[in-house]
């Protein structure tokens, strides 16, 4: 393989055998589908689906302080959570772009372990090594881990069977627990990306076949299907969640795409601070908002959105809604256009104009919870 082939996760060979589709993406080659992107949508919507999301990023951030040194770098206040829970929180820029959005796992003061996007997990960690004291070590761990996610209404009986969790102890949202399977350590924490209750995994690399095909033979008595990243989409589309480089990016801040509650705005120092205050105090120029399709057809990202004959925004994200069985997008919008929920645009979908009904995200009512 060449230094420009793409990336694999371990268990390639596994998705293989279950007749996977792949696609680059983030720089890995991850599968798309396994039986179809509705059918495993649905699956995961209605039961259980099981995603291996080992492309993105693993990154350990330690020694004395370290939970400090990385609340004065990234947007959130990692005050509020105690060892064992979970944060989602961004990494922004010093003009209030975005760089990149990911988890935080807060093992103690000590230990942060971040969980970037595939494709700036470096970059991230270049930009924590680049500002750490001395003491502080941010080690890249992208190769030693998977990432496997269990999501759906089904997903605690899955963990529960194979021995990751009792039905006593389902854990909270954005908690995590370490346990141990199969003589080998696991972090369960309860999140993820798909609008639905479910859980997400790291565990070792070496021997990470067993634990998927474990999970796999449970998630199928449970009427759920393995699925790719086709589904992955659609459902954090539905779930309003947005994807960087559509929804989030250097040229769309925090307050433009709705992410202003993962900002910790009374902290003293993280990136970007200065410029996220001015833009909050003047107000956003532009807002995303949700476009659900009143008539036949689907919007895509970088389509124009008008009002009339004037050019309101554009689309950052869009889809065929499989739950809703029509076309919907995350759009940003002006904010001098006055637009609010009910109102009606035009998308121009390649010279045909799509009309729109303006709604707050999500358009399907989250279930994380």
């Amino acid at each position: 393989m060449s230094v420009t082939d793409p990336r694999r996760s371990p268990l390639h060979d596994h998705h293989v055998a279950l007749g996977a589709s792949f696609a680059p993406f983030g720089g890995w080659e991850m599968p798309v589908q396994y039986s179809g992107t509705v059918a495993e949508h649905t699956a995961t919507r209605e039961a259980v689906g099981l995603f291996d999301v080992s492309h993105l990023g693993k990154v350990r951030i330690s020694g004395p302080g370290a939970a400090a040194f990385v609340d004065r770098c990234l947007t959130n206040d990692l005050s509020r959570i105690q060892p064992g829970k979970a944060q989602y929180t961004l990494c922004c820029a010093d003009d209030g772009g975005v760089v990149d959005d990911l988890i935080l796992y807060l093992v103690g003061p000590d230990e942060v372990f971040a969980v970037p996007n595939a494709a700036n997990s470096a970059g991230v960690g270049r930009r924590l090594s680049e500002v750490a004291p001395e003491g502080i070590a941010v080690d890249d761990e992208h190769d030693r881990h998977v990432v496997l996610a269990a999501q759906g209404p089904a997903s605690p009986a899955v963990l529960a069977e194979v021995g990751l969790l009792t039905d006593a102890d389902p854990l909270d949202y954005m908690a995590f627990v370490d346990a141990e399977w199969n003589g080998r350590p696991v972090r369960v924490c309860r999140t993820g990306y798909t609008g639905e209750r479910g859980y997400e995994l790291i565990a070792p690399s070496d021997g990470a076949g067993v634990l998927w095909d474990a999970l796999a033979a449970v998630v199928a008595e449970q009427g759920g299907l393995p699925a790719g990243l086709g589904a992955r989409d659609t459902l954090r589309t539905e779930a309003g969640l947005p994807l960087h480089g559509q929804d989030l990016g250097p040229d769309i801040t925090p307050l433009q795409a709705r992410c202003g509650f993962a900002v910790g705005w009374k902290k003293d120092a993280f990136w970007g601070r200065e410029a996220l205050l001015a833009e909050r105090e003047a107000g956003p120029r532009r807002r995303s908002w949700g476009l659900r399709a009143t008539g036949r057809g689907v919007p895509r990202g970088h389509m124009a959105v008008k009002r009339g004959d004037e050019v309101v925004g554009e689309t950052t994200s869009g889809t065929f809604s499989p739950t809703l069985r029509t076309g919907i997008a995350l759009a940003l919008l002006d904010t001098a256009a006055g637009l609010d929920e009910g109102d009606v645009v035009a998308v121009d979908v390649r010279g045909r104009t799509l009309e729109c009904e303006v709604v707050t995200p999500p358009f399907v009512a989250s279930h994380v919870r």
